[in-house]
This record gives C-alpha cells, structure tokens and sequence, in this order.
C-alpha cells in the first residue's frame, strides 16, 4: 500500500500539529507519526488516506493532553480530520473508510 501524505500538514517539517493549532507554537521538535484513527483496519485506513499528523511527545502520549490519555484531544483531532476530509469529499465517504462520523450525522456503513 502507498503511503499518503498527510491532508493536515506537511510532515517532513518537524512540527508538532497541535502545538501549532492550539498554541501558535510552530517551532521545531521531537515529533512521532500518529495514525488519528487507529486500531488495526483503521490504521491503514489513516495511513491510506492521510489520516496522520506529527505530535510531540507531550501531544501524543506523555502528558494529561495527550491524545492517547485524553478523550477530548483525540475527538478534537478526528473532528478536525474529517473536517479536511470533507472539504474534497462527502460525509458518507468518510463513513465508508472509518465507519463513523465524528460531526454528526446518520450515515452509516454499508
């Protein structure tokens, strides 16, 4: 399988997605690939359409905010995922590659 790149950021520049989004913060640093919607199909699902982001460490499972240790990071990164994903493509296609919204709606998998 081909690699995507990312739909919410150019990941060969060492920044962290959300140190960026949620604070301005743009500068370099140790960053790791997270696959937002994970787990074995939806793994490469991510990895498939660009599903991913670079995260520090603190983002991505180090600290109280990190997106695998808090629900509410990592609903605000599916949502602003599918919100990119929608902006070239429908809802119910989003349903059909992850198998739920994340902004509502009655789609479901068929």
């Amino acid at each position: 399988m081909k690699k995507q790149k990312s739909i919410l950021q150019n990941q060969s520049k060492k920044q962290c997605y959300l140190c960026m989004v949620l604070y301005g913060d743009y500068s370099y640093k140790y960053v790791e690939d997270h696959h937002i919607f994970f787990g074995t199909s939806n793994r490469k699902n991510s990895e498939k359409h660009g599903f991913k982001v670079n995260l520090c460490l603190g983002h991505h499972r180090e600290s109280n905010e990190a997106v695998h240790n808090n629900r509410e990071t990592d609903l605000l990164l599916k949502k602003m995922c599918q919100e990119e994903y929608e902006k070239t493509h429908t809802r119910q296609e989003f349903v059909q590659i992850i198998g739920k919204s994340y902004l509502g709606g009655e789609f479901v998998r068929t």
